[in-house]
């Protein structure tokens, strides 16, 4: 037995009023912005008490260094406006890094930037990626983000801006390209 489908005229007049109704916002809202950040992550591989980035886990038997295959960091960087340690204060980078390739080459980078300053507060943006370590500008996608930067994607660039191998302390340059609603 087959049911007739006769739609409701009412119904339809109803849904159709509510797209028109929308159809500003949702035009404002799909307006895709691109915005560029240069950022300064102040890394310091350390066993002391200011360490921002530790070996947390590696192969039982072997040195736990970024070079060894299976090595796991846990990173909570302060990334900054410059390169110098008391530039004014962004956020912080926090995630994990894994040494991802058996010659020791690639590392698996996870990391989210959390923002503090006035303008971004609250927000966030998700990297991830394969990060050729010793090249001079290494790659990772951005996937997503929160706050000001939702439905963020786009790319991050990382530069190695100072070392001091004594102390093992670095200065990352992130270059970060997003677009975003």
């Amino acid at each position: 037995m087959a049911s007739n489908f006769i739609p409701n005229l009412s119904d339809f007049t109803f849904s159709l009023l509510l797209v028109l109704a929308m159809a500003p916002f949702l035009a404002q809202s799909s307006e895709l912005k691109e915005t560029q950040l240069v950022l300064y992550f102040q890394d310091n591989v350390s066993a002391g008490p200011n360490a921002t980035s530790l070996p947390v886990a590696g192969i039982a038997g072997k040195l736990w260094t970024f070079t060894q295959f299976g090595t796991v960091y846990v990173t909570d960087d302060p990334f900054t406006s410059g390169p110098e340690p008391n530039s004014s204060s962004i956020g912080r980078a926090q995630g994990i890094t894994v040494a991802a390739a058996l010659n020791g080459r690639n590392s698996l980078v996870l990391v989210s930037l959390v923002f503090t300053n006035q303008e971004y507060n609250g927000s966030t943006l998700e990297l991830q990626g394969n990060s050729k370590q010793f090249e001079q500008v290494r790659e990772v996608a951005v996937l997503s983000g929160t706050g000001k930067f939702r439905f963020a994607r786009g790319y991050a660039t990382f530069e190695t801006y100072f070392m001091d191998p004594a102390t093992f302390y670095s200065v990352l340059r992130c270059n970060v390209t997003v677009q975003h609603y």
